[in-house]
């Protein structure tokens, strides 16, 4: 079995060994220097237990919830820490409510963070609510389908677009549902037209989402997607949209500045060959089109990228050497400070407009790692 956000769960199996790590109850402090002009990456702080394919969602304040994922020999984990942005400290939280590794969580307009599935040795439809206020997690109802590398999309009336992933029996999902977080109660909607894990949900500007690439079935039986679907809140159905010159999976998807879409990296089925090529997707006309190639490839990427303030996009992930798209040039370039190795199933978190945070993933030989990383 491949070791993939959405099935991570004999990751126990392909961890051959994780990064031993101690952690006390005092927060770990780093000291940051001034940066170079254009941006850069640069190591600023700890966490006290190493983790990937975790989530890490911006709360008011300038903190930042690092919550759950994979921890050292394989599990999920219960535990969460909170960043401290202004001080560059970490500290730890209480217990959530469930061990989970590959669930989604979404910040609320109230400021507090909604999680959403994943597994912790069974696969999850429960949900939990972290309120900074109180600094506890609660339970907040629940989907109607266990599910673990699911994406959840907001939609423009502010509840949460749930798709595919892989649930019981490690079946992979076409199914989708609507999370009302006031509620805590999910509706099922149209299914996909096909089932999908490793793919991407993006929001358009227009309120639609667009889902794309992942795949189907494991192994030999493995399908990797090339094809696309909207998802229409009105009807509450998706629509099949153009398609992918390039089948891919564990890629990223960024809303540019104008609209479109760029589809960024990814892997072939067999997960030997990393793209460093891009796609462009136009709402308007339903069409996929060549875009900038970057330096690196990458893979195991998917919701790391992050378009700044000026409407560059930060690719900081699955690389040694993050990239940024010029919104002017439309060309890729490299940022200085390098990762001491690639990452994969890390986070990156915007917390201002040109100020990116990324958080933990795993190396090549499945290792860990509790590093956290600002680009600004």
């Amino acid at each position: 079995m491949s070791v993939h956000l959405g099935s991570p769960f004999r990751i126990a199996a392909c961890v051959a060994a994780l990064l031993a790590f101690t952690s006390g109850t005092r927060p770990v402090e780093f000291t940051s220097g001034t940066p170079p002009a254009g941006g850069s990456i640069e190591r600023i702080a700890e966490l006290g237990t190493p983790r990937s394919a975790h989530t890490t969602t911006a709360l008011p304040g300038g903190r930042l919830l690092v919550a759950g994922g994979m921890g050292p020999g394989g599990g999920s984990l219960a535990t969460a820490e909170l960043i401290d942005i202004s001080s560059d400290r970490v500290a730890p939280l209480g217990p959530m409510a469930h061990a989970r590794v590959g669930h989604t969580a979404t910040p609320l307009g109230d400021g507090r963070a909604v999680l959403l599935g994943g597994y912790d040795g069974e696969y999850l439809a429960s949900a939990e609510v972290f309120d900074p206020a109180s600094g506890r997690f609660e339970a907040a109802g629940s989907l109607l389908e266990g599910r673990s590398g699911h994406t959840a999309t907001v939609l423009p009336d502010g509840r949460l677009l749930v798709v595919g992933g892989v649930g019981r029996g490690w079946t992979f999902l076409a199914s989708a549902e609507v999370f009302d977080p006031v509620t805590g109660r999910s509706e099922l909607v149209e299914p996909l037209r096909r089932a999908r894990e490793s793919h991407t949900a993006t929001a358009l500007d227009d309120g639609r989402v667009l889902v794309v690439g992942g795949h189907r079935g494991r192994r030999a039986e493995m399908e990797v997607h090339a094809s696309a679907e909207i998802y229409e809140p009105t009807t509450g159905r998706f629509v099949s949209t153009g398609g992918l010159g390039t089948p891919r999976h564990k890629h990223d998807a960024v809303r540019l500045a104008d609209g479109r879409v760029i589809i960024i990296a990814g892997a072939d089925r067999t997960d030997r060959n990393h793209f460093e090529t891009t796609e462009i997707y136009n709402p308007s006309d339903g069409t996929f089109s060549p875009g900038p190639s970057m330096a690196s490839s990458r893979y195991k990427i998917r919701g790391t990228s992050v378009r700044l303030g000026n409407g560059d996009v930060l690719v900081p992930t699955g690389a040694r050497a993050a990239e940024v798209l010029d919104a002017d040039s439309f060309t890729f370039r490299s940022v200085p400070g390098d990762f001491p190795t690639p990452y994969f199933f890390a986070t990156a978190t915007p917390v201002s407009g040109e100020q990116v945070v990324i958080v933990g993933g795993y190396d090549s030989r499945n290792r860990n790692t509790g590093g956290v990383w600002r680009y600004r």
